[in-house]
C-alpha cells in the first residue's frame, strides 16, 4: 500500500508488513503501526518487524517519525499471547515460561530489538501519540527521543497489573523523564496518565487538539531538518551522556565535541 507525500505524490514502502510499515521522504522517515482494528495490539511479529524497519532505515535519515492508524496509537499486547494457544506461530507465554533461562532471556533480548533503534545516534525519533498508549505501547512511545501527543492520549503501564514488569526497554527512559517515585507509582498502579499531566513531568515534549497531531509532528520534524545535521548529532550525543558523566566531565565533553564542530566548520583536520 502506497502513503501520500507531503506533495501528493505516492510513496512506496520500504516495509508493509505484519502491522508495521516503513517509508522514506528524504530524509524524513515514517514507522505506522498499521492494525487500526485490533487497536494496534503487539506480537512478536509486530516487534520483529519493527527491528527490521530500523534496519532498512537509510542512512540519509535525519528523522523518524513513528505514529499508529487509528483512534489509538496502541493498546500493548495482543491478549492472545496470554492464552494457552496463543497466536499462531508465535510461542504463548506459558510456552515462554516453560523455556530455560537462556532461551526465555534471548527470546526477550530479540523482542526488544524493535525498541532500541529509535534512540540511535544519527537520527531524532518522534512518537506522535493519540488515544491509548498502554504497556508495550506506552514502552514503543517512550523508546523515542521526543514524544506529540493528542489531547485524547491515556499512557498506562499495565504490566505490573498482570503479574509482569515492564521489560521493552521502557524502564530507563521512563525514570529519566519523570524520575524514580512518579514512575515506580505510575507502574505499580497501573494508572492512566493524560496529556495534561504527561507534559507537565516531561513524559510529553508538547499536547495538541487530536486534529492537530499530525501538523504539529511535521512542524516538528520540520525544525529539527532545519538544523545542521553533525551539530545535531554532536548535542544529541552530549544531552544523553549528561547523566552518567560528572559536572567536570561534560564541561569536557562539551569542550571535545565544539572543538570537532569548529575544526569541521573550519575545514580544519584534527
Amino acid at each position: 500500500m502506497a502513503t501520500s507525500s507531503q506533495d501528493g505524490q505516492e510513496l512506496v514502502p520500504l516495509l508493509d508488513k505484519d502491522g508495521v510499515r516503513l517509508t522514506v521522504e528524504d530524509t524524513l522517515a515514517t514507522v505506522t503501526l498499521t492494525n487500526p482494528a485490533k487497536r494496534n495490539a503487539q506480537s512478536p511479529a509486530l516487534w520483529r518487524a519493527l527491528a527490521e524497519a530500523g534496519r532498512l532505515v537509510p542512512g540519509s535519515v535525519r528523522v523518524v517519525v513513528l505514529r499508529g492508524e487509528g483512534k489509538s496509537f496502541s493498546a500493548g499486547l495482543d491478549r492472545q499471547m496470554f492464552t494457552p494457544e496463543g497466536i499462531e506461530g508465535e510461542p504463548s507465554f506459558i510456552d515462554l515460561a516453560r523455556s530455560g533461562d537462556a532461551e526465555l532471556d534471548a527470546a526477550i533480548a530479540q523482542f526488544q530489538e524493535g525498541f532500541t533503534w529509535w534512540r540511535r545516534s544519527d537520527v531524532v525519533s518522534i512518537a506522535a501519540v493519540q488515544g491509548h498508549a498502554i504497556g508495550a505501547g506506552f514502552q514503543l512511545a517512550l523508546a523515542c527521543d521526543l514524544r506529540v501527543v493528542a489531547d485524547d492520549v491515556q499512557f498506562a503501564m499495565r504490566e505490573t497489573s498482570l503479574g509482569l514488569v515492564p521489560d521493552l526497554t521502557g524502564t530507563h527512559p521512563l525514570v529519566g523523564l519523570v524520575g524514580y517515585a512518579r514512575a515506580l507509582e505510575i507502574c505499580a498502579t497501573g494508572r492512566f496518565v493524560t496529556a495534561e499531566e504527561a507534559v507537565s513531568t516531561g513524559l510529553a515534549n508538547v499536547a495538541v487538539p487530536l486534529d492537530q497531531l499530525d501538523a504539529a509532528v511535521h512542524d516538528l520534524a520540520a525544525a529539527l531538518l532545519s538544523a545542521p545535521r553533525d551539530a545535531v548529532i554532536e548535542t544529541k550525543a552530549l544531552l544523553r551522556g549528561a547523566q552518567d558523566r560528572t559536572y567536570d566531565e561534560q564541561r569536557g565533553a562539551e569542550r571535545a565535541a565544539q572543538t570537532r564542530r569548529l575544526r569541521d566548520l573550519a575545514g580544519v583536520g584534527e
